[in-house]
């Protein structure tokens, strides 16, 4: 028993003394390791918030059309070629139709034959009108009979009136003039073509005349912003191909409803043009404003969370994480709109993350 006491005495004492020893690391490393980070957090503002966002659009004419000749016949003489100028009403190019010309001298004859029997009538229906004054001389039935012709000769003389205009209306088509003021953007025929209405006798049109001094900013505006849009004022918008620039339009029409497979709204801004820089089918980067809800609140974009669950803000109330469920509205950058149970009071953290869990205890540093 003695011999016994004097092994297992030392052997406590070593398992003493180790089990001391781990106790001193393990208090001298949980002293050497650092105190959690305060997670940064920050308070919603309700300052002034501009937003924008920039879609893209495409410069059309303002009116545009393309020539056809009216009646099948050739070019006689061009007047203009593609990039000229031209004014409402400047005469273009001239046709000629020999079959046109026969038309009119025949419905001319007519015209004057038809002249010639009225005449004839009227002058016989006066004499015997004059006649009948003396009593027994005309009979009733004569006045009447020379009556009906001089009408009848009339309701003639009328239709080839109306038969000379429309051969002469036809001929007009001969000279080809310019609807409005434009520019020759194309040019298909030359002199000595035969030419005539689209698919009967030509399949391209002589011209193509477009408005340069003014165009039309066609922009097609997602759903997501056409309650946002703002009606008033001028937008900007820039070109590709003449970098460093701005230009403005103003907002003019709008479609009045969504494009069933784009889901937006077709929506055009006038633009004038007077130096004629701006091409037609040039492609603009639309700057578009979307007006600003009074209620809202902004905060760090980052603050925003975008969980599978919905879209939250993480509000600290007593060191304690709550998510708070928001609706996120515009993003101008690194800032968001929101809307929800958030004021300017709140703290809420500034980098939301799905590690930060709801009701978790979380030391923050409110940044200013």
């Amino acid at each position: 028993m003695n011999r016994l006491y004097k092994y297992l005495i030392p052997t406590i004492l070593v398992f003493s003394l180790q089990s001391c020893g781990h106790e001193e690391k393990k208090e001298a490393k949980k002293s050497a390791e650092p105190s959690s980070p305060d997670i940064e957090a920050v308070s919603p503002s309700q300052a002034d918030f501009s937003s924008s966002t920039a879609i893209p659009g495409e410069l059309q004419p303002y009116q545009k059309v393309d020539v056809y000749a009216k009646v099948s016949s050739f070019v006689k003489k061009l007047y203009v070629d593609v990039g000229n100028e031209v004014k409402a009403g400047q005469l273009l190019a001239t046709l000629e139709a020999p079959e046109i010309n026969s038309q009119q001298s025949a419905a001319s004859s007519a015209l004057k034959s038809k002249e010639a029997l009225y005449i004839a009538s009227k002058a016989k229906y006066d004499r015997l009108k004059e006649t009948s004054k003396t009593p027994g001389t005309i009979s009733a039935l004569d006045l009447e009979q020379a009556l009906a012709a001089q009408r009848s000769d009339l309701a003639q003389l009328e239709a080839a009136k109306a038969s000379y205009r429309e051969v002469a209306d036809v001929k007009n088509y001969l000279q080809i003039r310019a609807p409005f003021s434009g520019n020759i953007a194309m040019r298909n025929v030359s002199a000595g073509a035969y030419v005539g209405p689209s698919g009967k006798g030509s399949d391209l049109p002589m011209f193509s005349l477009v408005q340069q001094d003014r165009l039309r900013l066609v922009v097609n505006v997602p759903e997501s912003y056409t309650g946002l849009l703002n009606k008033n004022g001028d937008i900007k918008f820039s070109i590709q191909s003449i970098p460093g620039e701005t230009f403005t339009a103003k907002v003019a029409r709008f479609a009045g409803a969504l494009d069933s497979k784009l889901r937006s709204q077709w929506v055009e801004m006038d633009v004038y043009n007077k130096d004629k820089r701006l091409l037609p089918g040039m492609v603009a980067n639309v700057i578009l404003p979307l007006s600003e809800n009074n209620k809202s609140l902004s905060v760090p974009s980052t603050a925003v969370l975008n969980s599978t669950l919905g879209i939250f803000v993480i509000k600290v109330e007593k060191n304690i994480a709550h998510w708070i469920p928001i609706t996120a509205e515009i993003a101008n950058g690194e800032v968001t709109t929101i809307i929800g149970n958030i004021s300017t009071n709140d703290v809420i953290v500034k980098n939301a993350s799905e590690e930060i869990r709801d009701g978790q205890n979380i030391r923050v540093k409110l940044l200013k």
